[in-house]
This record gives C-alpha cells, sequence and structure tokens, in this order.
C-alpha cells in the first residue's frame, strides 16, 4: 500500500515538473500524398512535421503514421518573458497574446499559455516561409502599442489610399520553403524580389503598394496569420527578417 501511494506521489511531481503538453492528431499517409501537402493542409511548418516523426529526409510512404502537433500548453518559468517564448517557438508575439486573451506583457511563474503550432512560420503560410518575431523591448512596446488597434486606419491623398499596418518579415531562404507564392511568383529566382503577403480583403493580390521603410513591392502573397491590418514582408535572408521583426508602418496603395 506504501509503495502505491510513492507510487501515486512521484507520478503527481513528474507531472508538475513538465513545463509543455502537447495535443496531437495522428494521419495515415496515403498514395501521392508528400510531407509540404500534409503540412500545408494541418497549417505547420514542414520542419516541425519531420521533428516530430524524427524524420531526416522528405520521403513518405503510403499507410505510414505521422503525429501532427497542433497545440502546446506552456507553463510559465521563473525569468520567461512573452517575446522569448514567441520566439523560442516561432510565433508571433500578437499572436501569442491573442491566443491567451492577454491584456498586457505581464506573465506570472505557473501561469499556462497556449501555443498553436499552425499558425506559425509560417506558417505555417501558403508560401511554406519562415516567419520571425523580433525579440527587444523595442518590438515588446510596438507590440503593446498595436494592441489598441483593431483595424487599419486610413487616410485618401491625391487618390491615393494609405494604411495604418502591423509588418512581420519572411524569407523562402529556408528549409523546406517552396518560394512558390501564392500568385505563383518564384523567390528563389530573385531573392531581392519586393514581395508583400496580404489578407486579400484588405489589399486584394496583384496591387502595387509602397511600404514604409520597405519600399515599392507587389501583393503577392497571402499567409494562414495575415489578417485584417497586417502584412508579411519577403527579404532575402533570415538574418534580415529578424532584423525587421514588428513594426507599425504606412502602406500607400499605389495601383490595383
Amino acid at each position: 500500500m506504501i509503495k502505491k501511494i510513492v507510487a501515486i506521489i512521484a507520478g503527481i511531481l513528474i507531472a508538475c515538473i513538465a513545463t509543455t503538453q502537447a495535443s496531437a492528431k495522428e494521419y495515415q499517409v496515403e498514395k501521392g500524398d508528400s510531407l509540404w501537402e500534409i503540412a500545408r493542409e494541418n497549417e505547420i511548418n514542414v520542419d516541425d512535421l519531420k521533428k516530430s516523426n524524427s524524420l531526416t529526409e522528405d520521403i513518405i510512404f503510403p499507410g505510414q503514421s505521422l503525429q501532427i502537433d497542433k497545440e502546446i500548453v506552456y507553463t510559465v518559468k521563473a525569468g520567461d518573458t512573452l517575446s522569448e517564448i514567441a520566439h523560442d517557438y516561432q510565433v508571433r508575439l500578437d499572436d501569442l497574446i491573442g491566443w491567451n486573451e492577454l491584456t498586457s506583457d505581464l506573465i506570472l511563474v505557473d501561469q499556462e499559455l497556449v501555443i498553436k503550432q499552425g499558425n506559425s512560420v509560417s506558417e505555417e503560410t501558403e508560401k511554406k516561409s519562415v516567419n520571425v518575431t523580433k525579440t527587444t523591448d523595442q518590438a515588446k512596446t510596438e507590440e503593446t502599442s498595436h494592441q489598441t488597434k483593431e483595424t487599419a486606419t486610413s487616410t485618401s491623398s491625391n487618390e491615393q489610399e494609405t494604411l495604418t499596418m502591423t509588418a512581420t518579415a519572411y524569407t523562402a531562404d529556408c528549409s523546406g520553403c517552396s518560394g512558390i507564392t501564392a500568385t505563383g511568383i518564384n523567390l528563389n529566382n530573385d531573392r531581392n524580389k519586393k514581395v508583400i503577403a496580404v489578407d486579400p480583403d484588405v489589399i486584394p493580390l496583384g496591387t502595387r503598394v509602397y511600404v514604409e521603410g520597405y519600399g515599392e513591392a507587389v501583393a503577392g502573397d497571402t499567409g494562414g496569420a495575415i489578417n485584417g491590418n497586417k502584412i508579411d514582408l519577403h527579404v532575402p535572408t533570415k538574418k534580415e527578417a529578424y532584423e525587421w521583426g514588428v513594426r507599425t508602418v504606412n502602406v500607400t496603395i499605389l495601383s490595383e
């Protein structure tokens, strides 16, 4: 009886020590499937899918079972910050705040945070590219001030509409990234190509725009996390994407 009680207590302690819990579903590979298609349909990153299943190559076989990690519950530890957690799990800071209905950057030790793996890194997106979040105090300040802006504000001058938007950056220079945008632009052919991912309901695909701090670009891509007054800018390298971080910029519509 005593041994049984000790075993139960030990089990409880082990459960308490864990800082993350993941919920997953199983997918049975069918003939004609590819890792890229499975990742896209489940809104996760190819690299994350390979990591979850200990795959070293892109080769899969019919009948093979794959674990699809969709959501993680993270328990806050002493010294954690929201921006660091977002960076570690490669999700956007504003997404992390939204998933957990937070009103500030304040988090407490032992607080549980939901992290949805299918909405990032980019995600995770139709372009299969890497999205990154800046982890400096400046980025946190900009992101906090953005919480009061639920929709884009616009002004008209000389028939040119200007939108105030939140801009992140991504690159096609990554493992598992196809480099092909939603409109068919091949970013591998020109890593310096000025392309932004948009919500087509806000900025129609094919629109030429001028982005403050980025330059003239074409709205040539979409993304699962790009909704409303958010855009994602294509840059040549991961380093440049990290340096861009999260900014609030003015976007001028040049032509549709």
